[in-house]
C-alpha cells in the first residue's frame, strides 16, 4: 500500500471554538482528509452552521454548546465526545476571546476583565487539554494536543497584555505537555497566527489607519484566511508528526520576519 501519512480515516478530532474564524478552518481540513469532527462552540447558531459546513466530507461530524471556562462543562461536554464518537485522537484547544476596547488598557483595567480573558483563553485551555490528555493516557496508540496562540505571545501587545500573557503561557504549557507525555505517545505544539481575518479581527481590519499601517508590513502582501490552517492541522493530527512535539509554528506570512 501507497505510504498515506496524511489521511486521516478513522482517527477523530476535537475542535474548541470551531464553528467559525481558525478553528473552523482546522476542522473543514481535517473533515476532508477524512476525520470525524467534533466541534465546541458556546453559540449555537454558529455551530448549526458550522455543522451544515462540515457535513458532506464522509466523516461523522458533531457541534456541541459548551463554555470551556468552566470545568464541569468541559468535563461533561468530553464525556458526550467521547460517548458520541467514542474517542478523541486529536484535540486542538483553539476557544479564545480577545480584548474589550478601553477596558484592555492595562492602567486602568478591571480585574474583571482579566479574569474574562484569562478564563478561557488559558484555564479553559487548561481544562480541554487535560480531559483530552486524561483520556489520551488511558488509552492505547497515543494522540495530538494542539494550542492556538498568537504573535502577541513574542511582541509587544499593550492593548491586550492579558490576552498576549494568556498566549504566552499556553506555549510554555505546551512544551510541558510534549515533554511529560511524549512517553504516551502523546505530541503536543502550539500553532501561532499573525494577521488572519477573522470575526476577532474584523473591527481591526476595518480601521483604515489600522490596516494602512499593518498591511503593508506583511511580506505575503495579504492578510491571512483560516485556509491557511488547513494543511497544518492535518499534519499534526497526522501518523506524519509522530514524533515532532513541543514546537511553536509561526503562520503570518513572514510578518514576524520582516
Amino acid at each position: 500500500m501507497a505510504y498515506q501519512p496524511f489521511d486521516l480515516s478513522g482517527k477523530v478530532a476535537l475542535v474548541t471554538g470551531g464553528n467559525s474564524g481558525i478553528g473552523l478552518g482546522f476542522a473543514e481540513a481535517l473533515a476532508q482528509a477524512g476525520a470525524d469532527v467534533c466541534i465546541w462552540g458556546t453559540n449555537g447558531d454558529k455551530n448549526a452552521a458550522a455543522f451544515e459546513q462540515l457535513q458532506g466530507h464522509g466523516g461523522k461530524v458533531g457541534a456541541q454548546i459548551c463554555d470551556v471556562s468552566d470545568q464541569s462543562a468541559v468535563r461533561a461536554a468530553f464525556a458526550e465526545t467521547l460517548k458520541n464518537f467514542g474517542r478523541v485522537d486529536s484535540c486542538f484547544a483553539n476557544a479564545g476571546v480577545s480584548g474589550r476596547g478601553e477596558q484592555s488598557n492595562f492602567i486602568d483595567m478591571p480585574v474583571e476583565e482579566w479574569r474574562r480573558v484569562m478564563d478561557v483563553n488559558l484555564d479553559g485551555a487548561f481544562f480541554t487539554l487535560q480531559a483530552a490528555a486524561k483520556h489520551m493516557t488511558e488509552r492505547e496508540g497515543g494522540g495530538r494536543l494542539v494550542g492556538t496562540t498568537s504573535l502577541s505571545a513574542f511582541e509587544g501587545a499593550p492593548r491586550g497584555i492579558h490576552y498576549a500573557a494568556t498566549k504566552g503561557a499556553l506555549i510554555s504549557m505546551i512544551i510541558s505537555l510534549g515533554v511529560g507525555l511524549a512517553r504516551h505517545g502523546i505530541t503536543a505544539n502550539t500553532i501561532m497566527p499573525g494577521w488572519i481575518e477573522t470575526p476577532m479581527t474584523e473591527n481591526a481590519f476595518n480601521w483604515e489607519k489600522f490596516a494602512a499601517a499593518v498591511k503593508p508590513r506583511i511580506p505575503a502582501r495579504r492578510w491571512g484566511v483560516k485556509e491557511d490552517f488547513g494543511g497544518l492541522a492535518v499534519y499534526l493530527a497526522s501518523d506524519a508528526s509522530a514524533y515532532h512535539s513541543g514546537d511553536n509554528f509561526i503562520i503570518d506570512g513572514a510578518y514576524s520576519k520582516f
